[in-house]
C-alpha cells in the first residue's frame, strides 16, 4: 500500500506550489493563476532564465529560484510539461531587455511546449532563446537522450553567466558547453507512485533493479539483478566515461542524487565508492554534490552525473547562489 500526505490529488501542484511560495517569502513570488514561481526580489538586468516541467521532481525546479541561478520555474501537472501558455506567462514575466533563455529538458512535450512559447515571445518582440539538456546515457542516440539530474549543472552555469553579465547569445553558448561535458545514468530499486490512481509506475522483482531510468517513473532500458553500490557505481562510472573524451588532466564535478527516497547514508556510500574508483584511475574530482536535486517523487534509486571542467566552467561553477537547495 502506498501512502501520501495530500488534501486533493487534483490540486496537489497547486498547493505545493503555494506552499514553497509561502514557506520562502525572502525568495519566492507565486504568479497568481499560473504554476510558476519568480524571484520575489526584483532582479537585476541580465538574461533571464526559465526552466520547469513536470511536477514530481523536487526540489526542481522551483528549488533552483533566485540569486545566482533561476528567475522562474513553471510547475505542470505531474510527470506533464507545463503548457505554452504559462511558459509564455513565465517569460512576459521576467523578460529584461538582455533577453530570456529557457532551459529544456529532452521530453517530447517540454520541447514542444518551451519551443511554442519561445516563438510566440518573439513574434511579440521578446528576446527569446532556448537549449535543450540530453544527459542521460541510457540513451544510445545522442539526439534522444533525455534529461535529468545533470539539468541542475545547466541551471547553476547559465545563472553564474547572466550574473557576470554575459549576453544571450553567450549564455547560451556556455549552457551548451557544459551541456556537452555533462553525463548522467541512474538505477532504481523500486517505483513512485501516482498521487492519484496510487498505482506503481512500474513492477520490479525484489532482487531486481531497473537500469538507465528517467525521472517520469518509467522503467529503465534494462533489468539487472540487484548489486552493490561498489557494483552500480563502477557500472554507470564505467558507462558515462565511455561515452566522454577526457585525459588524465581532466577535471570533473560529480553529483549522486536521490530519486526521492534513497537516503543519504546510501547516498554517501555510493559517493565514496564512485570517488574511489573515480581516483583509481588517476582522475580529479573537483568537487562533489551529494543530495537530492532531480526527483522521481519517492523512487528507491539514485543517479550519477559526471560534469567535465575547463577553467570558465569552473568559474561560473563556484559563483555563489541564494536559492532552497545548497549547490
Amino acid at each position: 500500500m502506498n501512502k501520501k500526505i495530500l488534501n486533493n490529488p487534483e490540486k496537489v501542484v497547486e498547493e505545493m506550489v503555494e506552499g514553497m511560495a509561502m514557506a520562502n517569502p525572502n525568495r519566492l513570488k507565486k504568479v497568481n493563476g499560473f504554476n510558476i514561481l519568480i524571484r520575489s526580489k526584483k532582479k537585476q538586468e541580465r538574461v533571464a532564465l526559465i526552466s520547469g516541467g513536470g511536477s514530481g521532481h523536487e526540489p526542481a525546479h522551483g528549488g533552483y529560484v533566485g540569486p545566482g541561478m533561476l528567475d522562474a520555474a513553471l510547475a505542470g501537472p505531474v510527470f506533464t510539461s507545463p503548457n505554452p501558455r504559462s511558459v509564455l506567462k513565465a517569460i512576459k514575466e521576467v523578460k529584461t531587455n538582455e533577453g530570456v533563455l529557457l532551459i529544456i529538458k529532452n521530453y517530447s512535450g517540454d520541447v514542444m511546449n518551451f519551443k511554442m512559447a519561445a516563438q510566440k515571445a518573439q513574434d511579440e518582440g521578446i528576446k527569446c532563446d532556448y537549449v535543450i539538456v540530453n544527459d542521460d546515457i541510457a540513451i544510445n542516440n545522442p539526439e534522444d537522450r533525455r534529461g535529468i539530474a545533470g539539468t541542475i549543472f545547466v541551471h547553476k552555469i547559465a545563472g553564474a553567466a547572466a550574473d557576470a553579465g554575459y549576453n544571450l547569445e553567450e549564455t547560451k553558448e556556455v549552457a551548451n558547453k557544459a551541456i556537452s561535458n555533462i553525463k548522467s545514468k541512474g538505477v532504481a530499486l523500486a517505483p513512485c507512485y501516482s498521487p492519484g490512481s496510487g498505482r506503481p509506475s512500474f513492477e520490479i522483482g525484489e532482487n531486481e533493479m531497473e537500469v538507465g531510468l528517467g525521472i517520469h517513473g518509467e522503467p529503465g532500458v534494462e533489468v539487472q539483478e540487484l548489486k552493490s553500490s561498489r557494483e552500480i557505481c563502477k557500472m554507470i562510472t564505467n558507462n558515462i566515461l565511455e561515452k566522454m573524451e577526457y585525459d588524465k588532466n581532466s577535471q570533473f564535478s560529480l553529483m549522486i542524487n536521490s530519486l526521492g527516497a534513497t537516503p543519504l547514508m546510501e547516498l554517501n556510500v555510493m559517493a565514496k565508492d564512485t570517488l574511489e574508483l573515480l581516483k583509481n584511475r588517476g582522475l580529479t574530482i573537483y568537487n562533489c554534490y551529494v543530495g537530492n536535486f532531480m526527483t522521481s517523487m519517492e523512487m528507491k534509486g539514485a543517479s550519477l552525473t559526471l560534469f567535465k571542467l575547463d577553467e570558465e566552467l569552473k568559474t561560473l561553477l563556484n559563483h555563489p547562489v541564494d536559492v532552497s537547495i545548497k549547490l
